[in-house]
């Protein structure tokens, strides 16, 4: 990296480089209306927000004056957008052997004890606030624990880096050890409380969450929803179907209920700004729901191969009959990369699996505006749009000697090799290929 210009007392500020970034849905518009390339541009930020975004030789009389940060042979992206994450279980990625219901049990329920500790939350929210960064990730939606210290100590350290983060404490109320267990009422005030202090507060936003059906009693979701209902713009944030026997013991456990989602539904759970984790085993009626109520699903691809528990019909969710919105979740700790890269690696898979194909745009789309959208943050996140809050991730393309080799030239030219490019991005990169990651306008992580 290099300044190119002398510095003014101006609050502009600019970055060379090519850019990348989706202007709409390349599924069910045509991608090359969606993608666009500036092969040497330059963004032009003013106080965090997005001001211009051009070819470098029609914008730098325009902005002679402005300092300009150059990345060229460099390709910055917007920042990648995490649309389902556990901070609490960082510690238990990588544990052996079992499927979802067990694993929650001899793994997760467990460690989440330790985090009636504030002190020892604020530390791990430390440690994964810079594994996002480290990987590009500059938004997420995040499940906090049950105890309201730990989703406190998440967004103090979320405020203190300026980050778009949305979160929630964990609403739990059965079917989990004594230690973890909120009740109707507790989990009611403790949620209300944050949101009162935490929602809007600088760039963080608040998601109601419970953690899924099996472990809440009809009166937590029905608070659940009295929340939504006196705090119209939080998210709801829980799992849906994702794994057989899950569904199995919910339909158990609400015989009243159509299906796993009906379940959310009586409850009032099911609207905009609602965002269901997995989805894998959903059915046809349950995705024309989601579409009908602008709900949206995150596809956490990792998570679902790592636990067993099937593959996301990303076809069925895009489907132009009932269109869901869609983002990337990592679900780390059940997921097993911090990256989005290698998050859409695995989604390719996934869908491929099914005689489908997950196209690199498609799938940066997924990580980026996709995201934005399911999130109902397209007015400030997604693209460069002007606006915008100036968060992206400086990629480079040849990070590592195998990327070298596979990418011998350091700028492409037309948006067929970039497609070539971003795919071997996705199936080679991870946290290497990130050079750095900025946060309106600031370096929040750079590689040394």
């Amino acid at each position: 990296m290099s300044i190119d210009s002398t510095p003014t007392a101006s609050s502009l500020k600019a970055f060379r480089a090519a850019f990348l970034d989706l202007t709409d849905d390349p599924f069910f518009v045509p991608e090359l209306d969606c993608v666009r390339y500036i092969p040497d541009g330059l963004l032009v930020i003013e106080n965090g927000i997005v001001k211009e975004l051009g070819p470098y030789n029609s914008l730098r009389e325009k902005y002679a004056q402005v300092p300009v940060i150059d990345y060229s042979g460099k390709l910055i992206t917007p920042g990648f957008i995490d649309a389902h994450i556990h901070f609490p279980q960082v510690e238990v990625i990588a544990a052996y052997g079992e499927q979802l219901l067990e694993w929650l049990y001899k793994y997760t329920f467990p460690t989440e004890g330790k985090f009636k500790d504030k002190e020892y939350a604020r530390q791990v929210a430390k440690f994964f606030l810079n594994e996002l960064l480290k990987n590009g990730t500059t938004t997420a939606l995040v499940f906090a624990a049950v105890f309201p210290q730990s989703a406190e100590a998440f967004f103090e350290e979320a405020y203190d880096r300026n980050l778009r983060m949305i979160a929630g404490k964990v609403m739990m109320d059965r079917n989990a050890p004594d230690f973890l267990v909120d009740t109707a009422a507790s989990s009611y005030q403790d949620s209300k409380a944050l949101i009162q202090k935490w929602h809007n507060k600088g760039r963080l936003l608040y998601a109601v969450t419970p953690r899924f059906a099996v472990t809440s009693t009809d009166e937590q979701l029905r608070l659940a929803g009295k929340l939504l209902e006196e705090f119209p713009d939080v998210y709801l944030h829980t799992h849906l179907s994702e794994n057989p026997d899950e569904v199995t013991l919910v339909a158990k456990l609400f015989p009243q209920a159509k299906s796993y989602l009906d379940v959310y539904d009586q409850a009032g759970l099911v609207r905009p700004r609602s965002v269901f984790a997995h989805g894998v085993q959903l059915t046809d009626e349950e995705f024309q729901r989601l579409s009908q109520a602008k709900a949206a699903i995150s596809f956490c691809p990792t998570s679902n191969l790592f636990l067993g528990s099937g593959l996301f019909k990303l076809g069925k969710a895009k489907s132009p009959d009932h269109p869901v919105e869609v983002g990337l979740g990592t679900d780390v700790g059940g997921g097993t990369s911090f990256s989005l890269l290698t998050t859409a690696h695995e989604a390719y898979k996934v869908v491929h699996l099914q005689q489908q194909c997950l196209s690199p745009f498609k799938a940066l789309y997924l990580a980026t505006l996709g995201g934005a959208r399911a999130l109902y943050l397209e007015d400030k996140l997604g693209n460069f749009a002007p606006s915008k809050e100036a968060d992206f991730v400086v990629l480079d393309t040849r990070a590592t000697p195998l990327l070298g080799f596979r990418n011998p030239i350091p700028t492409v030219a037309s948006v067929t090799a970039l497609a070539d490019e971003v795919f071997s991005l996705i199936i080679l990169g991870d946290d290497r290929t990130i050079q750095a990651t900025y946060v309106m306008g600031e370096v929040a992580y750079e590689k040394g």
